[in-house]
């Protein structure tokens, strides 16, 4: 079997996309505010593919060290049924999360750029690291986007998700008509 065929294979059993915020969602970079909040900068192609991912009936979230208002509220405005924050025991977040998606680790795909996710990349049937991310991450993902963090990796992964359940033509025909 191929790689390319290997990482197919994985991508079309996946129920339930996982990932870090900083750094995958966004760029990593972080504005400290006055009210101990932070600001982040999300994109918009990311956004849509979770959109899309949602509509073809597959769960996402977020699971992050860090807590933040910002971070609540874009996975409230994309739909994501997932989202653990101040978590920096991630294992355990995972493993809690996997028992209420009601999935298992081999229907689960993990996005990472730093140390702190590879345990969790190591237990996904696709671990996936974006581009930017440090070497040690892109040393044991199944798949590296060309993408870098914070400028559409996940869209990268949503669409070879989707692409290699079948889904992807029909959740974007009514785009190219």
């Amino acid at each position: 079997m191929s790689e390319l065929e290997s990482l197919e294979r994985r991508a079309s059993r996946i129920k339930l996309l996982l990932m870090d915020c900083d750094g995958v969602l966004t760029d990593g970079r972080l504005w400290l505010t006055e009210d101990s909040d932070e600001q982040k900068s999300f994109n918009t192609h990311d956004g849509l593919g979770i959109t899309l991912l949602h509509r073809a009936g597959l769960k996402s979230g977020i699971i992050t060290a860090r807590s933040s208002k910002t971070v609540a509220r874009r996975a409230k405005e994309l739909g994501m049924e997932f989202l653990r924050q101040g978590n920096s025991d991630k294992i355990a977040a995972f493993e809690q999360l996997l028992k209420q998606a009601g999935v298992e680790e081999s229907e689960v795909a993990f996005v990472g750029d730093d140390l702190p996710d590879i345990p969790i990349m190591q237990r996904a049937e696709l671990a996936v690291a974006v581009a930017d991310a440090v070497a040690e991450t892109r040393s044991v993902a199944h798949y590296v986007t060309r993408a870098k963090g914070g400028q559409g990796a996940v869209r990268e992964v949503i669409e070879l998700i989707l692409k290699s359940q079948g889904r992807w033509r029909d959740l974007v025909a009514d785009y190219l008509k």
